[in-house]
């Protein structure tokens, strides 16, 4: 049974990227994602799998999006 790591939305890793396809829970008030440590996922972006807590700051082709951007948009935009 894999660990459950509780991570802030704002670190940079693919399991926080809104292009990151993988099984993760986001809580939208704490601002956290939950994802199981060994957790694969695509990368929307590169079309290749991703582990979860892939860190992406060395990536030259990575888009990394915060999963809250859309929210913040829609807020400055009402």
């Amino acid at each position: 049974m894999a660990e459950k790591l509780i991570l802030p939305i704002e670190v940079k890793i693919c399991a926080t990227c809104s292009y990151w396809d993988g099984e993760r829970q986001v809580d939208d008030d704490m601002k956290l994602v939950v994802v199981d440590e060994a957790c694969l996922g695509e990368c929307l972006v590169q079309g290749r799998d991703k582990p979860a807590l892939h860190d992406v700051r060395k990536e030259c082709s990575c888009l990394w999006e915060d999963l809250e951007a859309d929210s913040v948009a829609d807020d400055k935009a009402a």
